[in-house]
């Protein structure tokens, strides 16, 4: 069968030279050694070998095969002629398509030469797939893969490489775009400084590199922030930064001493975008740069001018009328509020949601009355309050207007419902009466300042406060130098006000009762965990230092229930033990303040069993040291156990910090 070929296949065949005629090589005899042929004609097909079932070799393309592509050429054969072999699978090829299979022979990739000239491609099987052009040139000799580096940074898109870098500081975008010129390109992105705070670094870095920053980031920066940044002094540098940032939003100049009155007006003038501006403490603001406020900044919402000495409240007139989104005024130790035209301006605009006048000592009762119900109110027959829209004001701070009496500011009365806070430190001539219609009309009020007011009583706080609308909501309260109050008038308070979290009563007369109740009233709306790891936060700061009615034992009813833990009673069945979360932070005599800090410091790391041994060990040293103090039989002994017990607080104490304080022992001599 294999001898034998058709006719018709030999008139349409070429002459094909016989292989013995051939050269014969040695490389040539083994890779055709074993080689047959199969025909393609039809009526041959069950001429050869039938293929195995179990052959893993398929009409798919294989990496593992080696096409004729990769041989040199041998000859030709007839085209309507194959070479029966080993992969015969029963089908008759396409005239005049030889095709070249290769019986299963181990190793006979090694043998095909790794040269190929002149070779046709009709002589390629479209069932045998050769190794792609990249994954042959990735291929060494010794025929293993070498691997590309793959550049993560260089294909990440910009998007996300602008948002890796918005993490970083100012000061570390600076240090890293020094790597090269990619990284700076990243790194003065406009997206990464369109918030320039200088806050971290303005004492350390130069003005001539502070001033590159600004002009780099200049037209993208919209919150500028300079703060105490003195070294912009010479006029050509802060020209440079006025001309780059032209797109500003909030701006603050506070302590900028240096900046001279011609800068800060054209940097006023190229930023009409401005919403929040604050120039405390400059020597170049004044009147001229508020009226060019008032022309210039018409979305001007927030206006700090504190202690510019350089201008006076006409300034302030000017930039309330010509800003009609103004919410906010700062105006602390500013001269001139006694002006009636400037307090009607205040009346009339009733758009401040906050104004500061603190120390404005100008300020007399006619002209904040007119703030409050203007000039000449209608008066109401049956309540005798002035007919007027209520105010909008929610946080109000007059503190060191010595002026104002208890008759101008009791006129606030039923006339600001939505107060917040109300500092009032420092009015040394209010009485009870001024703040008894507010506390009344308040029902939002939050922040309460009344240091220094010396007039106040027991009756306002227990009477009033302690009953008004906003008692609930109170958070911070201080009644500090009050001489008047104690414990009649701060135990009401303390018992009502369950949202405190900072009370100031330093020179005071309230006492132990006062620290055991705040200690049971953050006990009462704390919840407690079960988790023995838990950290808990603080919940109430009180400060009580220089108040003589406090002793130590209302301090250490403080540090027990801070570190209190509760266990199951012997009653109830499947409970465990509950540790605090909020406690009382509690600053004190001086003589105790170390001690009531560690405590504090213990609890706050959830170390409950040092913090409980601390505070036993303090209180047997504290009442050691009160009978010491007494005179009698048994003197020398008591002060004896006071020593002893004052050793165990100073080794508890250093034991905080990880060492126990030395001393000696003095070894006690016989004499016989």
């Amino acid at each position: 069968m294999a001898d034998f070929i058709p006719p018709d296949l030999i008139e349409e065949s070429p002459t094909v030279t016989p292989l013995e005629s051939r050269p014969r090589e040695k490389r040539r005899q083994r890779l055709f050694q074993g080689m047959q042929r199969m025909p393609s004609s039809p009526s041959l097909a069950h001429g050869g070998r039938s293929r195995s079932a179990s052959s893993p070799y398929g009409t798919r393309g294989s990496l593992s095969c080696v096409s004729l592509a990769a041989t040199p050429s041998f000859g030709q054969y007839p085209s309507g002629s194959v070479t029966p072999g080993y992969f015969s699978n029963n089908q008759s090829s396409a005239p005049g398509s030889p095709i070249f299979e290769f019986p299963a022979f181990d190793g006979i990739e090694t043998r095909v030469p790794r040269k190929v000239a002149n070779v046709s491609t009709t002589y390629l099987n479209p069932t045998i797939a050769s190794l792609p052009a990249e994954v042959a040139a990735t291929r060494s000799r010794s025929g293993t893969a070498r691997k590309v580096p793959f550049d993560f940074w260089a294909r990440m898109p910009d998007e996300i490489r602008v948002h890796i870098l918005s993490y970083l500081r100012p000061k570390e975008l600076v240090r890293i775009s020094r790597l090269s010129r990619e990284f700076h390109k990243f790194c003065f992105d406009g997206q990464l400084w369109t918030h320039f705070d200088a806050t971290e670094f303005y004492m350390d870095i130069p003005a001539e590199a502070l001033a590159r920053i600004i002009v780099a980031a200049g037209p993208f920066v919209k919150d500028l922030n300079v703060r105490g940044c003195l070294q912009i002094e010479h006029y050509k540098r802060t020209e440079v930064i006025v001309k780059a940032c032209k797109n500003l939003i909030n701006a603050t100049l506070e302590g900028c001493r240096n900046i001279q009155r011609g800068t800060l007006h054209n940097l006023i003038k190229a930023n009409e975008k401005l919403a929040n501006l604050n120039l405390t403490s400059m020597t170049a603001v004044t009147n001229s740069t508020c009226k060019i406020i008032a022309q210039h900044c018409p979305q001007l919402e927030t206006l700090n001018v504190s202690w510019c000495k350089h201008m006076d409240a006409r300034g302030v007139k000017m930039v309330i009328r010509g800003c009609p989104k103004l919410r906010e005024v700062r105006a602390g130790e500013i001269k001139g509020f006694n002006n009636r035209a400037v307090a009607e301006t205040i009346f009339q605009t009733n758009k401040l949601e906050r104004l500061v006048l603190s120390g404005c000592v100008d300020l007399d009762d006619e002209a904040f009355k007119m703030m409050i119900h203007g000039g000449r109110p209608e008066i109401d027959i049956l309540t005798d309050r002035p007919i007027v829209p209520p105010r909008k004001l929610r946080h109000l701070d007059l503190s060191r207007c010595s002026q104002l009496t208890s008759q101008a500011v009791a006129v606030m009365g039923h006339l600001v419902p939505d107060l917040q806070g109300l500092q009032l430190s420092g009015c040394t001539a209010l009485t009870d009466s001024a703040l008894q219609p507010i506390l009344a009309s308040t029902p939002r009020l939050t922040h309460l300042e009344l240091e220094d007011l010396s007039e106040l009583t027991n009756d306002l706080f227990s009477q009033h406060l302690a009953k008004a609308p906003c008692a609930t909501k109170l958070e911070h309260l201080s009644v500090s130098y009050c001489e008047n109050i104690s414990d009649m008038g701060m135990l009401p308070i303390i018992k009502n006000c369950t949202s405190l979290r900072s009370v100031d009563m330093d020179n005071t007369r309230i006492g132990d009762l006062v620290l055991t109740e705040a200690a049971a009233m953050v006990r009462r709306r704390s919840s407690r965990t079960p988790e023995s790891n838990s950290r808990p936060t603080v919940g109430l700061r009180m400060v009580v230092y220089d108040c003589q009615m406090v002793t130590w034992t209302g301090v250490r009813e403080i540090l027990s229930w801070n570190a209190e833990i509760r266990h199951p009673s012997p009653i109830s069945e499947g409970t465990t033990a509950t540790y605090p979360t909020e406690i009382v932070s509690l600053k004190c005599f001086y003589g105790w303040q170390q001690t009531v800090e560690q405590h504090t410091q213990r609890v706050l790391k959830g170390d409950f069993a040092a913090a409980a041994r601390l505070e036993r060990k303090w209180a047997d040293y504290m009442q050691a040291v009160e009978e010491a103090g007494a005179g009698g039989a048994g003197l020398r002994r008591r002060r004896r156990r006071a020593r002893e017990a004052q050793m165990l607080h100073a080794d508890e104490e250093g034991g905080a910090a990880g060492r126990r304080r030395a001393r000696t022992v003095a070894a006690a001599c016989a004499v016989m």
